[in-house]
C-alpha cells in the first residue's frame, strides 16, 4: 500500500511504526455551526481510508477530535445567551447525525479539547523549559518559531517567505510576527482554566498536539484533515510536537482537496456553503457518499446539483444490476478474482476510489448480462469496503419508501394514491385489455418520477 504523503510530496510504502497496527489521527470538527459539505468530506475521506486499512488486515487506532472551545465558539454561546457546553452539546449531537446518515463510523477516540487541558499545559511548560516557548507581555504564552528548525517543512516554504506572505497587522507583543499562541490570557467573562501562566485558555493549534500523543503516542504512523489546515495548523503541530517531545511527529501527512462551488473553495467565510442537512434534505445520504468517493479523495471536487444528479445516476445503476440478480456472497472476499484484484490495486494505489468505483461498474456490467449471483455479491461485497450499497436495492431504488406502501401517508408527490394502488388498477386494466389506460398509468406515474418494471415475479416500481 502506497500513500502520498504531503510533507515528502511522493507516495510512499506505509510501514506501520508497530507490525500490523495503524495509530491515525485526522483533525475534526470545531462544533459551533451545522457542518457543511466540505466538512463532509473529511469525514467520508477518512471514513474510507480506515475501513481500507482495516480490510487489508490492519489493526486500527483512529482518532478524530472534537474542537469544543475557540473564539467562533465563544462568541456564538454570546450570541444565543447560552453557555460554551450548550452550544457544543448541541452541535455535537447534529454533527453525529449527519455522519451516522453518511455512513461514516465513529472514530475508535473521539477526545474534545476541553477534557485535554492539563495535558496542553504540560506540553506548553516543556516547550518553555526548551526556550521554544514565552510568556508575552500581554500574559498570553506564545511560540517562538524561529527557535525551531524545521518550521516550514509541511508547507515548504522558508521562514522568509513566511514573513513576507503575512499580512497581519504585527502583535507588539510577539518577538516575531509568525509566533503562535499556545495559551491565551483570559478575558472577562470568557471560559477558562488555572495555570502557571494565569487564568487563560488554549490555543487551537496546542490541542492537537496534546490529544494526538496522549491517545497515539508522541510518534505515529498518519495524520489526516482538510488541505486547508496544511499550514498554519499542521504546521504548528509539527513545531510543538517534535519541540517538545524531540522525535519525529507523524510519517505519513494525508490532505484532502477542497470542496469547490463556481471555482472558489466551500467556506463559511465566503457565505458559499451548504450544509449537511441542506443536500441531505434533496439526495439521499448514500448519493452524497457516492458524490464524494467518486472523486480521488486529494483532487477538488466541484459541487453542483448536476454533479450530484450524475452520482444519483451512477449508484442508480450498480443498485438496479444488485437488483437484477438474487443471491450475496457471505465470508471473505474472494482478491483472486480480476476485478477484486483490480479494486485492491486501485485501494492500494493512494485510496484510488475513483478506479475502484469503475471496478465496481465494470462488475455491475457483468452482472447484467450473467445475472451471477456470484458477481452480484462481490459487487455488494466490494460496496462494502467503501461504505456502499449494503441498503436493499428495492428500497434504495424507490428512494427508501416502503417496500410495501400502500398507506395514505406514502403517497408520493404528484399523485393522488400509492404507487402499489396505481400498479393494481393498471393489472385490472390490462385485464380488460383495456390498454389505453394501463399506458396512461405508466405514463402518469412516470411524470411523477415513478418507473414501472415488469417481470416475471410482477410489476415493481423504482424511482426515475
Amino acid at each position: 500500500m502506497r500513500i502520498f504523503n504531503t510533507l515528502t510530496r511522493s507516495k510512499e510504502p506505509l510501514v506501520p511504526l508497530e507490525p500490523g497496527r495503524v495509530r491515525m489521527y485526522v483533525c475534526g470538527m470545531t462544533v459551533y455551526d451545522y457542518c457543511h459539505l466540505g466538512h463532509a468530506r473529511v469525514m467520508v475521506v477518512f471514513d474510507m481510508v480506515q475501513r481500507w486499512l482495516r480490510a487489508s488486515g490492519l489493526q486500527v487506532t483512529y482518532v478524530r477530535n472534537i474542537t469544543d472551545i475557540d473564539d467562533k465558539i465563544i462568541r456564538r454561546a454570546v450570541e444565543n445567551n447560552e453557555t460554551v457546553g450548550q452550544l457544543t452539546e448541541r452541535f455535537v449531537r447534529f454533527m453525529d447525525e449527519d455522519a451516522a446518515l453518511l455512513g461514516v463510523q465513529k472514530p475508535d477516540h473521539e477526545p474534545r479539547a476541553t477534557h485535554y487541558v492539563p495535558q496542553m499545559l504540560s506540553l506548553i511548560g516543556t516547550l518553555e523549559t526548551k526556550g521554544l516557548a514565552y510568556l508575552a507581555p500581554d500574559g498570553d504564552v506564545n511560540y517562538a518559531v524561529r527557535a525551531f528548525p524545521g518550521y516550514g517543512r509541511l508547507s515548504g516554504k522558508s521562514l522568509d517567505e513566511l514573513r513576507a506572505g503575512e499580512r497581519v497587522e504585527v502583535d507588539r507583543d510577539k518577538r516575531d510576527p509568525l509566533d503562535f499562541v499556545l495559551w491565551k490570557r483570559a478575558k472577562e467573562g470568557e471560559p477558562s482554566w488555572s495555570s502557571n501562566y494565569g487564568a487563560g485558555r488554549p490555543g487551537w493549534h496546542i490541542e492537537c498536539s496534546a490529544m494526538s500523543s496522549s491517545l497515539l503516542g508522541a510518534h505515529f504512523d498518519i495524520h489526516g484533515g482538510g488541505a486547508d489546515l496544511q499550514f498554519p495548523h499542521h504546521e504548528n503541530e509539527i513545531a510543538q510536537s517534535e519541540g517538545a517531545n524531540g522525535t519525529r511527529f507523524v510519517n505519513i501527512w494525508m490532505h484532502n482537496g477542497f470542496v469547490r462551488v463556481a471555482d472558489e473553495k466551500m467556506s463559511k467565510s465566503l457565505g458559499n456553503f451548504f450544509t449537511i442537512r441542506e443536500v441531505l434534505g434533496r439526495y439521499q445520504p448514500e448519493v452524497v457518499r457516492f458524490f464524494i468517493l467518486r472523486a480521488h479523495y486529494r483532487s477538488p471536487l466541484n459541487y453542483s446539483d448536476a454533479h450530484l444528479d450524475e452520482a444519483r445516476s451512477g449508484l442508480d445503476r450498480l443498485y438496479t444490476a444488485l437488483k437484477a440478480a438474487t443471491g450475496a456472497a457471505a465470508g471473505p472476499i474472494d482478491w483472486s478474482d480480476a476485478l477484486a484484484a483490480r479494486f485492491k490495486a486501485a485501494m492500494d494505489d493512494d485510496f484510488n476510489t475513483a478506479d475502484a468505483i469503475a471496478v465496481l461498474f465494470d462488475l455491475a456490467g457483468e452482472v447484467n448480462r450473467s445475472g451471477s449471483a456470484a458477481k452480484a455479491g462481490l459487487l455488494r461485497q466490494l460496496g462494502g469496503v467503501l461504505g456502499l450499497l449494503q441498503s436493499d436495492s428495492t428500497l434504495y431504488l424507490r428512494g427508501g419508501a416502503s417496500a410495501s406502501s400502500t398507506t395514505e401517508s406514502a403517497i408520493p408527490p404528484g399523485l393522488t394514491k400509492s404507487v402499489d394502488a396505481y400498479i393494481a388498477e393498471r393489472i385490472e386494466a390490462r385485464q380488460a385489455k383495456n390498454f389505453a389506460r394501463a399506458d396512461a398509468i405508466r405514463k402518469e406515474l412516470l411524470a411523477a418520477g415513478i418507473v414501472l418494471e415488469d417481470g416475471a415475479g410482477g410489476t415493481t416500481w423504482r424511482r426515475a
